[in-house]
């Protein structure tokens, strides 16, 4: 990703201001007892089975690349079997490899009410890319973006058995659940190959399994008579995690207005789970800071580059969570799993499953969350 000029964010100033969705705040008692935590070992760097895996170089087209495509997938398939996993694959040149065809693929994991048919379900979409730099050689990403995607993979299995018991709730009653667009929205997780540059950023060196991806969708129609008009009308909230996971001081601004409502949100999240204890993380710090922001303010022009701006050109509502000043190691070979802050990863997971519980409007139906869980281990963490 990188700084792009104002000229491409007149794209984003010509969108419309949309409103907020319906969203239900999720209670004290949830956040403090009830929402799962990411589980004790998730993200150790060594040995941990949603973390490790990814920390290794992932570049398109390599062996390690289908190795880390399969982890998502046997994770999927193992801790969150009712979503329904695909891919989207497609080849394109590079300025690095001459004539040769560089595969990229998309991971897409997707779970909607089981009463919802194809066309009619909308979904709050998880996204960071999987793929890492060609250059320099051996180059993780720990930041950029590993840690990102465990985050994601951790967040939806905190709220899947939730999601569960909200729909068969819903049945059970016997609710009239045809054509509500409340009772139709479901979650979606992208990973996407090729984000990065293999020469130097340019329209056609980077994001190559975005703009596949956004293009296809925007031509997959839905039958007639559909809510939704093309898959990627189908998308509500793009909600996109870039360049987290270490321990540096990097405030994330709200980067578009069209979505500051639900920057809003995720920020009085950050602020309620930090005034509750529930942070691992370095407490002084404040990731979020612009909850107070008005709508008429100035949002910066100086858009950030990154997967989302296929999806944003079309249309498509999108939360960037990036920092704006990029951590010290980023593109350098010492982005790597020793720089990750594993507390603050841990942290980010819990604020996007909180995010997320609360746009699915979850309170109430999340378990008691085991005891092993509820012990906070600031204590244990160096003065």
């Amino acid at each position: 990703m990188r700084l792009c000029s104002a000229a491409v964010a007149v794209v984003l100033l010509a969108l419309q201001c949309l409103p907020g969705t319906a969203y239900s705040t999720l209670s004290d008692e949830t956040l403090k007892n009830k929402i799962p935590r990411p589980q004790s070992d998730d993200f150790d760097i060594k040995t941990g089975p949603i973390l490790a895996p990814i920390l290794v170089p992932r570049v398109p087209g390599t062996e390690n690349s289908l190795k880390v495509l399969n982890h998502f997938v046997q994770y999927f398939r193992n801790e969150l079997p009712e979503w329904t996993v695909s891919f989207q694959n497609s080849t394109s040149k590079t300025p690095t490899h001459g004539n040769k065809e560089i595969p990229f693929r998309n991971f897409i994991a997707t779970r909607h009410p089981p009463w919802v048919v194809a066309g009619n379900a909308g979904y709050l979409t998880l996204v960071a890319h999987y793929d890492s730099k060609y250059h320099p050689d051996g180059f993780i990403g720990a930041t950029d973006s590993a840690a990102p995607c465990a985050m994601i993979m951790s967040a939806v299995r905190s709220i899947d058995a939730a999601l569960t018991r909200k729909w068969q709730k819903m049945q059970d009653e016997g609710l009239d659940l045809d054509f509500d667009e409340e009772h139709s929205r479901g979650i979606q997780v992208l990973f996407l190959d090729g984000e990065e540059a293999f020469q130097s950023w340019t329209a056609t060196d980077s994001i190559y399994g975005a703009r596949s991806l956004a293009e296809e969708w925007d031509q997959a129609m839905y039958p007639a008579m559909s809510t939704y008009k093309t898959m990627l009308n189908s998308i509500e909230l793009f909600v996109l995690l870039d360049l987290l996971g270490c321990g540096e001081s990097l405030p994330i601004p709200s980067w578009m207005q069209n979505t500051h409502w639900s920057y809003q949100h995720m920020a009085e999240m950050e602020s309620r789970l930090r005034n509750l204890g529930l942070f691992r993380s370095d407490p002084k710090q404040t990731w979020l800071p612009e909850k107070d922001k008005k709508n008429d303010a100035h949002f910066n022009q100086n858009i950030m580059q990154d997967d989302h701006i296929p999806f944003v050109a079309r249309g498509v509502p999108t939360l960037h969570l990036i920092p704006s000043r990029f951590p010290s190691q980023w593109h350098k070979i010492g982005d790597n799993a020793e720089y990750l802050d594993i507390p603050t990863v841990e942290d980010w997971s819990l604020l996007t499953a909180a995010f997320a519980a609360e746009y699915l409007e979850l309170e109430g139906y999340f378990d008691e969350r085991p005891v092993a869980q509820d012990t906070l281990v600031r204590d244990e963490l160096p003065p």
